[in-house]
């Protein structure tokens, strides 16, 4: 069996939701054909099951005779083997295609998701990308798994009808209007069910979306007293989606007593007409037995494309959630024409506030707006495109005459390479559930010593050996176990286990003690040597180590020059780095390590 998912899941058409569909059709064909091969030639033998019983009848027990009935016993025997052999491969062709569908739809969704970043959780709520991974790829499957019936129904219903007709024209027909009628009396149900169910899936979205904001903000909402107010507009919504759901829940109940009581008249009244003609003298008592055999197991596919109409109606309605993910636009769109990136070290340059982030070089950027120091950490990151504000890369061996002509902007360079020579390092990253290990090195290319180096730089030694397991261990979903510090001190270490060519990080000692914060200041630098690092801060500690600190105030940079230089030439910046250590409890210290408090801040 394959494995699955696939490495690449492939490019998915998503201009509407029938297309996607069509497209995940595309991309399984073969496995669809395998899977309809296996269920038509057991739907087939199950149709002409009930022409053995009739001839069984008629040539072996109405004529006596012994022979004639061992054979068409046998038959039967043969045609039951056959079934039970097919059984199997079928099942698993048909799980096949709902893994095929439901994984390759997470797969782009996902992939989707991360190349959108910040943009999804911007654009959209959160309850629709929730939706995806609890009721959509469900959906997509279960349509997918029963496609192979869809079509072995029609061709069965066919074959049977042609049966029917070669032995009785009149219960050939009443057979072939029978069908087509049942089917399409459940059509003025599909519409109003395709439209309250999308309005059921939105509702359920919102109410996603709002309990995600209530757990977010909980602890806002008790300080300022808005749990009431929070908690009735969630029963608010939550009433309106359940209201939603039982209307979905009439029509569906209505859909399936459709799907029970119309096949079963049509059993109810072919039997009936059968069982006039055989008295008339129409038609044999073993054709009678064939009949009822027919119009019992049509009762069969019947069900199974009516059935497959709701199928179809819910998948609709997923892939156009899915679709709608797939079609947003990144708010950082990709050059037209990309511009070839520098070769070799690189410095950074942002035009919005002077800030040049030196190649080679480990700089301290002080703001004494926090919201600024965000501002230029986003724009040097490309998280963010000002064109009154760009920031431009050129490379280290162009000489001052060349500067302008070599700079390239960022904007002008495709994302993915800018995300791979570039990784901004902030507190609102997230840490995942799962092996430390794989935590911290997701794509599994560091060493073992290039983690504990790491690790040592980020002083993070001490949560590694209390977690069980060590790097092996498992750690929860956004390191709920570990204190503020500690999420901190290993966000860290994951940034320099990525080694990338230039790090940007931002306040990456705010959450622990003098003592650690003074540890991963010494550090940092030996960690970095030689490559290209910004620290967005306004410690004392960590600014005493930098090579060069920057000193930007009203969004521009005003001073430059060496922590102790710039403390005593500077009030401004004296002002802004003491008052941050006053804050953090390092006392009025100008650059030398505070003594040890008495735990990290969470």
């Amino acid at each position: 069996m394959r494995a699955l998912p696939e490495r690449d899941p492939g490019v998915p058409d998503h201009r509407s939701a029938g297309r996607y569909l069509l497209w995940l059709a595309r991309k399984q064909w073969w496995a669809l054909l395998i899977s309809t091969a296996y269920v038509t030639v057991y739907f087939s033998l199950q149709a002409l099951l009930p022409a053995v019983f009739g001839a069984a009848v008629d040539d072996g027990l109405t004529s006596g005779d012994p022979g004639q009935l061992l054979l068409w016993a046998g038959a039967i025997t043969g045609m039951g083997a056959g079934m039970a052999v097919l059984i199997v491969p079928s099942h698993r062709a048909e799980a096949y295609n709902w893994y095929d569908a439901a994984y390759r739809t997470v797969q782009v969704v996902t992939r989707d998701s991360a190349r959108l970043g910040s943009t999804l959780a911007r654009r959209l709520p959160t309850g629709d990308v929730v939706a995806v991974g609890t009721t959509d790829i469900d959906d997509i499957g279960e349509v997918f798994e029963h496609a192979a019936r869809i079509f072995a129904s029609f061709l069965t219903i066919s074959l049977v009808s042609a049966l029917v007709l070669r032995s009785s024209v009149p219960m050939g027909l009443a057979v072939l209007i029978g069908v087509p009628l049942i089917v399409l009396c459940s059509g003025p149900l599909m519409r109003p069910l395709h439209q309250r169910e999308s309005r059921q899936r939105d509702l359920q979205a919102e109410v996603a979306t709002r309990a995600g904001d209530i757990v977010a903000g909980l602890r806002v909402l008790r300080g300022i007293g808005g749990e009431h107010m929070s908690e009735t507009r969630y029963a608010a919504e939550s009433q309106r989606a359940r209201a939603a759901g039982v209307h979905v829940g009439w029509l569906t109940a209505g859909l399936r007593a459709l799907q029970v009581l119309l096949p079963g008249l049509l059993v109810t009244g072919i039997i009936w007409f059968g069982a006039r003609l055989a008295l008339a003298g129409g038609i044999t008592a073993g054709q009678l037995v064939t009949f009822y055999g027919y119009t019992a197991y049509l009762m069969l596919p019947v069900h199974g494309l009516m059935k497959s109409a709701n199928l179809i109606i819910s998948a609709h309605v997923s892939a156009r959630r899915i679709v709608k993910i797939l079609s947003l636009p990144h708010d950082l769109p990709e050059p037209e024409h990309p511009a070839t990136a520098p070769e070799g070290d690189i410095h950074l340059h942002d035009a919005g506030s002077g800030v040049t982030v030196r190649s080679g070089q480990l700089t301290g950027i002080a703001c004494t707006d926090v919201a600024q120091a965000a501002l230029i950490a986003d724009r040097l990151g490309r998280y963010r495109d000002d064109h009154d504000a760009e920031v431009t890369m050129r490379s280290t061996g162009a000489g001052d005459q060349d500067e302008k002509a070599s700079a390239v902007r960022l904007r002008d360079l495709p994302l993915d390479q800018v995300r791979e020579r570039i990784l901004v390092g902030t507190n609102n990253a997230v840490l995942f559930s799962g092996v430390l290990r794989e935590e911290l090195s997701p794509d599994g290319g560091a060493t073992e010593e290039e983690l504990h180096a790491a690790i040592h730089a980020a002083c993070a030694d001490d949560i590694v050996t209390a977690l069980p397991g060590g790097l092996d261990g498992y750690a929860a979903d956004h390191g709920r176990e570990f204190s503020g510090g500690q999420q901190q001190r290993l966000r860290l270490a994951r940034a320099l286990v990525a080694a990338p060519e230039v790090l940007i990080l931002v306040e990456p000692a705010s959450a622990v003690d003098a003592h650690t914060e003074s540890t991963i200041a010494a550090r940092l630098g030996a960690a970095r040597q030689g490559r290209t690092t910004a620290v967005l801060t306004t410690s004392p500690l960590l600014l005493d180590r930098a090579d060069h600190v920057l000193f930007v105030d009203g969004g521009r940079v005003v001073a430059e020059g060496t922590h102790r230089d710039l403390l005593h030439e500077e009030p401004r910046y004296r002002t802004a780095v003491l008052r941050s250590a006053t804050v953090n409890g390092d006392g009025p210290d100008t650059g030398r390590a505070a003594p040890a408090s008495t735990g990290e801040k969470r």
